[in-house]
């Protein structure tokens, strides 16, 4: 299985990932040969490109579990697009609470592990798709630990919303792409800029979520830049979301196809315990 763009697409190729739209309903099955169409599809739907059988490779296996995450995905990250940009035009939101609820009905209950898996994104929906998963993580992370009902619902809202500074940003190192210090520094700026229409969008709880967001960000930042954090206090929905959002920027599918293993990204969160809790790693 490899990844091809869009441009390098060739009519007859093996689809090894099924495509679907944004309701979720299947268009292309795996296996199925791309046709113009198909291929015309993945460009309009602003897709870099799509994970393609070799000529002789045997179709991997996939489950009924797996295959509903990924329509669950991409049917959710849809309404969480439209939420965000709701927020960031009006300063409201009137769905956050529906896709929330979702996410721990589905995912925060389960006593098993998951086939956590990312596809590629296009730059139109990589931050949503990136705080979407984040707040399936930090769901299945709060239940582990046994958090109160109230607290893992707020972590699962900040979740949703603590990148919400990086929505329609062209800077490379939102995309996890080469960038220098000052780029991922500005990146973290305009995160942590944007949190203020936070707490107008949730009346009555959005302090406590700004201060998670906030608090996870900022020691992010920091902790990228060689700052010792180990003796801050954070509310534990923080560190959370540092750990949630960091093992999905690593191991997600960047634009240019690459991701890090899962094995890879645990490794880094056991070496460094002054940065991340091991209670939520």
């Amino acid at each position: 299985m490899k990844f091809i763009k869009w441009e390098d697409l060739r009519p007859g190729m093996r689809l090894a990932r099924p495509i679907y739209n944004k309701s979720g309903v299947l268009l292309f099955e795996r296996d199925s040969r791309l046709t113009p169409n198909a291929i015309e599809s993945v460009k309009n739907f602003g897709l870099l490109g799509i994970y393609i059988l070799e000529p002789a490779e045997p179709l991997p296996p996939m489950s009924e579990e797996d295959l509903a995450f990924e329509r669950f995905e991409i049917r959710m990250v849809a309404s969480l697009q439209a939420e965000l940009e709701r927020i960031r035009q009006t300063s409201r939101q009137k769905g956050i609470a529906t896709i929330a609820s979702q996410i721990i009905r589905e995912y925060g209950h389960l006593d098993n592990k998951i086939n956590f898996y990312q596809n590629l994104r296009s730059k139109d929906d990589f931050s949503s798709r990136h705080m979407f998963n984040t707040a399936i993580l930090s769901a299945m992370i709060a239940n582990r630990m046994n958090l109160p009902v109230d607290e893992r619902l707020t972590c699962v809202y900040a979740a949703l919303v603590h990148d919400i500074g990086k929505i329609g940003s062209d800077n490379p190192a939102v995309f996890g792409d080469e960038s220098n210090p000052d780029q991922i520094n500005r990146m973290y700026a305009e995160a942590i800029q944007s949190l203020d229409v936070i707490e107008e969008a949730f009346p009555g709880e959005g302090s406590a979520i700004k201060r998670i967001c906030n608090q996870a960000l900022r020691n992010q930042m920091d902790s990228d830049n060689g700052i010792d954090i180990s003796g801050r206090k954070m509310v534990t929905g923080a560190k959370i979301i540092m750990v949630a959002s960091r093992y999905d920027e690593k191991t997600a599918m960047r634009l240019n196809g690459d991701s890090e293993s899962e094995v890879r990204a645990i490794q880094v969160f056991l070496d460094h315990p002054d940065r991340y809790d091991p209670a939520v790693v």
